[in-house]
């Protein structure tokens, strides 16, 4: 008879309410069908069964909210090709869902870029890769004080039908829109685009702490990359930074590769905020997965040296961070849990999405997406949509 159940046996697994120590998973159709206790564990004969280490530990798949580009391949290529790659690569670090984010260019690119992310959905992939669950767009909304590696030329004030235009030529694949809600039209704006189910984030913003207050009360609700390309914390005017930290309704984005944002101030963060305000993100762009040289972002070079990713004139441009590095990074400074990796990996970007019904946790009736790591976090095994998607060196007994 045909084995059509994938069974995941002798793992630590990280269900949505508890911690099995030694566990096992049946998956079936791409979906969870049973967890478990081993001592409970009966095989049956549709099952093909990889057995591992108790030391192992099974987590929901990571979900990647802020990503550019990897493997060579950038968003903004103008290529279905280029998303393809992007999400093939991307179980290698565990992740099985990403919103593809776009950066602030001229429309047509912008336009062209939402048209092909639409093709790429449409396309029936065969080879099993991370799930593109959506658009990101980041700019061109956004303050000209704060633009980072954003190309000045082409920002422009918040418009709500060039949005709404943008959405369409999308299929409405924009899920969570980076905006800065202190530009002309911001708050109208924001609460537009809030109305229709799209999450708004500020970020390259030169907010105040009284306007991002204005902004939470029209129902912002996500901040991109927290520190980076915003207003700083002043103990006098705690900016866009402060502000993040002293509301719990603002989930704060984190690129914690030791490069964006010191180690001692990601603890502090996680002291402020905790697990259940904090999602960590790679913002990568095409470099990750190729090492150091020079690469195009949105247009400009950047030079990849020493781990870090800089336009020519020192301005950091994005990261080459894996989800897997942020994982064992953000447990190296802050002492955190994979319970709280959990959280900031997996449950925190699946609900701000609205997508927690299927994703983001273990639990029976949920997509199989799910990522093993070892004994010191590396990545074993990552299963997208019940097919295995990536395969580490480490080997178990196939029975």
């Amino acid at each position: 008879m045909t084995k059509n159940n994938l069974v995941i046996t002798d793992v630590m697994i990280y269900e949505e309410n508890q911690k099995l120590d030694n566990g096992f998973i049946r998956i079936n159709e791409g979906k969870i069908v049973e967890v478990g206790s081993m001592v409970h564990f009966k095989p049956n004969e549709s099952d093909t069964v990889l057995a591992f280490s108790s030391e192992y530990s099974l987590l929901p798949g990571f979900i990647d909210l802020h990503i550019h580009g990897a493997n060579g391949s950038d968003v903004m290529d103008n290529s279905v090709d280029a998303l393809k790659r992007i999400a093939e690569f991307l179980p290698k670090e565990g992740t099985t869902s990403f919103l593809a984010t776009t950066i602030t260019q001229s429309d047509e690119l912008i336009e062209s870029a939402l048209k092909q992310a639409a093709a790429f959905v449409e396309m029936e992939g065969h080879t099993p890769h991370a799930d593109m669950i959506g658009i990101h767009l980041e700019g061109p909304f956004i303050s000209t004080k704060r633009a980072g590696a954003q190309p000045i030329d082409y920002i422009k004030d918040p418009d709500i039908d060039l949005f709404l235009t943008w959405q369409n030529q999308s299929g409405h694949l924009i899920k969570l829109i980076t905006m800065a809600p202190e530009q002309k039209n911001g708050l109208p704006f924001l609460e537009e685009v809030q109305k229709r189910g799209v999450v708004t984030s500020i970020g390259h913003s030169d907010a105040t702490y009284a306007q991002v207050q204005e902004a939470i009360n029209k129902g912002l609700t996500h901040v991109t990359h927290l520190y980076n390309g915003m207003r700083g914390l002043h103990h006098r005017e705690p900016g866009v930074a402060g502000a993040a930290l002293s509301h719990s309704e603002l989930v704060a984005e984190m690129i914690v590769d030791g490069v964006h944002i010191h180690p001692s101030v990601v603890n502090s963060t996680f002291k402020a905020k905790g697990a259940n305000e904090i999602i960590l993100i790679t913002d990568a762009m095409r470099a990750k997965g190729l090492g150091e040289g020079d690469y195009d972002l949105g247009g400009q070079q950047v030079s990849v040296v020493d781990g870090k990713a800089l336009l020519e004139d020192g301005t950091l441009a994005g990261s080459i961070l894996t989800m897997d590095e942020a994982v064992r990074n953000m447990m190296n400074y802050t002492g955190c849990s994979l319970r709280d990796i959990t959280k900031m990996t997996a449950e925190n970007p699946a609900k701000q999405l609205g997508i927690w019904d299927n994703v983001g946790s273990i639990a029976v009736g949920k997509k199989a997406d799910l990522v093993l790591l070892d004994e010191n976090h590396e990545v074993v095994l990552t299963i997208c949509k019940g097919k295995i998607a990536y395969e580490g060196e480490k080997k178990h007994e196939h029975h």
